[in-house]
Formats: C-alpha cells, sequence, structure tokens
C-alpha cells in the first residue's frame, strides 16, 4: 500500500454533504444545454435496472437533475451518435463512451476468468458473433432465442454467448428496444480511436479512481471503490497518483480523499426537491447514505412482502439538501398513488407534495393520492399540501 501525505484539509460534516451534493448535479443551477449527456458525464455512470414503477432508473436519475425531461429524449441521448455503452460498473451501468478504455482491465479480467455459472455450449460463441457480422444489430431472441425455458436465470447457449461477448468487449448494446438489448460487434458502435485495450490496468484504474472522486466530491476508500465496484486493494494501488487528495472529515472516523477542485470553491446554489430512484448514485453505498445524510436507505424490491418497512419501490425525497422521506410510488391510470409515505417531521409535508406533484406531471398523472403515511399524524398536513399544490 502506498504511503500516503497527511491530510491538509479538515472538513465539516455539513461542508462534506454538500460538497456530494453538488458532484452529484443537486446542488447549484444544472447545465441544462448539457442536457441528458452532461449529466452521464458530470456523474461518469447511471445505472439500469428492469423495474420500472414510475419509469425506469435510468429516467429517473436525470429527470431528478434537470427536471421534467422527456423520456424518448433520455433514450436518445444515451443511444444515439455513439454517445454511451453499456457495461459492468458499479452494476449494469450505461458509461460515457470515452471511458470504453478504461474499462479494458475489466475486460481482461472477465476474458481471464476460469469458471462460470451458465455453459457455454461448443460453436455458439463463434456463430453470434458471425451472425452479428453479417445480419447487423440484432436482440439475443433474433439471434436465436434468449431463454432455454420461461425461467428468467435459464439462459439458452445464445444468451449465453452473446452475454460473453459483451462482457469480452467484442460485442456492445448499441439500445434497448422493449428493454431487450439490442447488440452489435464493438469494431461498428465504438470510435476507432477508443477502440482498443491498450491501457494497463494501473492506467485504468487510476482513471476509474479520479473520476469516481470526482463524481463523489469527497469520499473514503469504500465510498470510492464501490462507486465503479473496484477491489479496496485496487484503489490503495492507484490513489497516491490519482489526482484525489487526502482530507478528515468531522466524525467520519476514517481516511477520505476529495476531488481537489471540488475544495476550490464552497458549494452554492439552489438546492433540487425531487424523488430519487433507489438506484439513484446520491444513494448508492448505504454506509455512506448513512453517514452523509443519517438517512438508511434500503431497496426492498427483492424483500418478501410481508418483511417489506417502506414498500417495494421507496424513492428517498430529497429537498434543501437533506434526504426527509420516503415514496412508495404506483400509478392507476391518470393518477400517481403514495402507497406509503414515511415523513422526517411535519416541516418535510411541503417538500414531499411538491415532490409528489412534480413526478406526477412528468409521467402525464393529473392527480395524486395517499394511501397510507407512516405517522398518521403527519397525513393530514400532507394531504392539505398537496390539495394546495393540485388546485
Amino acid at each position: 500500500m502506498t504511503t500516503l501525505p497527511p491530510p491538509a484539509t479538515e472538513l465539516s460534516a455539513d461542508e462534506a454533504r454538500r460538497l456530494a451534493l453538488r458532484a452529484q448535479g443537486f446542488l447549484g443551477a444544472p447545465d441544462r444545454r448539457a442536457g441528458v449527456r452532461g449529466v452521464l458525464r458530470h456523474l461518469g455512470a447511471v445505472q439500469l435496472d428492469t423495474i420500472s414503477v414510475l419509469a425506469r432508473s435510468h429516467e429517473l436519475v436525470p429527470y431528478a437533475r434537470l427536471g421534467a425531461v422527456g423520456r424518448r429524449t433520455v433514450d436518445d441521448a444515451y443511444w444515439t451518435d455513439t454517445h454511451a455503452f453499456e457495461y459492468w460498473s458499479h452494476a449494469a451501468c450505461i458509461l460515457p463512451i470515452e471511458e470504453w478504455p478504461h474499462f479494458a482491465f475489466r475486460r481482461r479480467a472477465y476474458r481471464n476468468r476460469p469458471h462460470w455459472n451458465h455453459h457455454l455450449p461448443d460453436g455458439d460463441y463463434d456463430r453470434v458473433v458471425k451472425q452479428l457480422r453479417t445480419e447487423g444489430p440484432l436482440t439475443a431472441t433474433d439471434l436465436g432465442g434468449a431463454k432455454k425455458t420461461s425461467e428468467w436465470w435459464d439462459w439458452s447457449g445464445t444468451k449465453v454467448a452473446v452475454e460473453r461477448a459483451l462482457m469480452y468487449g467484442e460485442v456492445v448494446c448499441v439500445e434497448r428496444r422493449g428493454w431487450k438489448r439490442v447488440y452489435d460487434l464493438a469494431e461498428r458502435a465504438v470510435p476507432a480511436a477508443l477502440l482498443h485495450d491498450d491501457l494497463d490496468d494501473t492506467e485504468c484504474l487510476r482513471r476509474l479512481v479520479r473520476l469516481a472522486g470526482q463524481s463523489l466530491g469527497v469520499g473514503t476508500r469504500a465510498d470510492i471503490a464501490d462507486y465503479h465496484r473496484l477491489k479496496a486493494e485496487q484503489v490503495d494501488a492507484v490513489i497516491a497518483d490519482s489526482g484525489l487528495v487526502p482530507v478528515t472529515v468531522q466524525g467520519w472516523g476514517r481516511p477520505a480523499w476529495a476531488d481537489p477542485a471540488a475544495l476550490e470553491t464552497p458549494p452554492r446554489g439552489r438546492h433540487r426537491t425531487t424523488l430519487l430512484s433507489p438506484f439513484d448514485s446520491l444513494v448508492w453505498e448505504r454506509a455512506r447514505t448513512e453517514r452523509i445524510f443519517g438517512f438508511t436507505h434500503r431497496l426492498e424490491a427483492y424483500v418478501p412482502k410481508q418483511k417489506r418497512v417502506h414498500g417495494y419501490f421507496a424513492m428517498p425525497v430529497l429537498a434543501g439538501g437533506r434526504l426527509v422521506g420516503r415514496v412508495d410510488p404506483a400509478r392507476e391510470g391518470r393518477t400517481l398513488v403514495a402507497k406509503q409515505v414515511t415523513l422526517d417531521g411535519p416541516k418535510a409535508a411541503p417538500a414531499v407534495a411538491q415532490a409528489l406533484v412534480e413526478a406526477a406531471s412528468w409521467v402525464d398523472c393529473a392527480d395524486v393520492r395517499v394511501e397510507r403515511v407512516e405517522a398518521p399524524e403527519l397525513r393530514e398536513p400532507l394531504t392539505r399540501e398537496l390539495a394546495r399544490l393540485l388546485a
């Protein structure tokens, strides 16, 4: 492990929180001219997920920062003109296309992986690559079928082959069509100047650690490692040369690093009030969310219904730079239904109402209905505020 210089800067917990909010695009005026592509480059990664309640997570992320951007606009920004690619980062993520060379370390690791959960039948890999070369962009269904049975995990040899080719970097996802990946050869889809694995692992890791620090503003080693799902020892090997600077944060109790550019000017400007996707990068790392916001965030979609506390797709509510509640949403026709709402006291009611009304308008709902409020005494101030905003 590299010996690091002593921290030169000490931050209060509040300063660290504001640095994190600005780095994630929630403090200060958003760059509307850069739009969705600007959000993607600012964050470095936008997580994809199959769940769609109000919208899919990759649509909710730019909405939370820019406001009511059209959902078609979001998809076009990601998938047209080769501005992005889909790969394994924090999870399955949309990534800026210029970062393709810096994921060479992960492509090499996949190529050298000795064991896989899915069996790849002989000949299927070459057949799939040949078919894409001949026929152009195709889904797994077009290539011959995604599943052997109706079970989601029971992939066909074709699906195993094309996903393996995606991991190796020979194939890329060029768009999502009805949520199905559309695959093409990387040699056609990735700009020639970027289509290489020339960078060694150290250079790739140094870049991703630097990007994670910029996207977080300030973070611990665990925070930085989690952003692109690096190993702790990978972060340790490069952080001294990453350009990030060591800092201490009051109350964190562990070493931290910050983006030096973020330290040059105090974070100022307007705070966003919005619902957040449970997969938003502001709340990716549970321990970090608790440390910065004093807020316990857990996605319960995969928790048995009887064991859920806050609901299937509970969305944190951000207001005034704080996480002030949760909403588990649904839609019935043109009504946004708040199936369960948690408020951090009566002062949170106006912000939660505003977030609900704005989200309803974005998904073309004309009304908002609240079913359950965790603290019954807070139901009246919330519904009163909703009635005022919807009048």
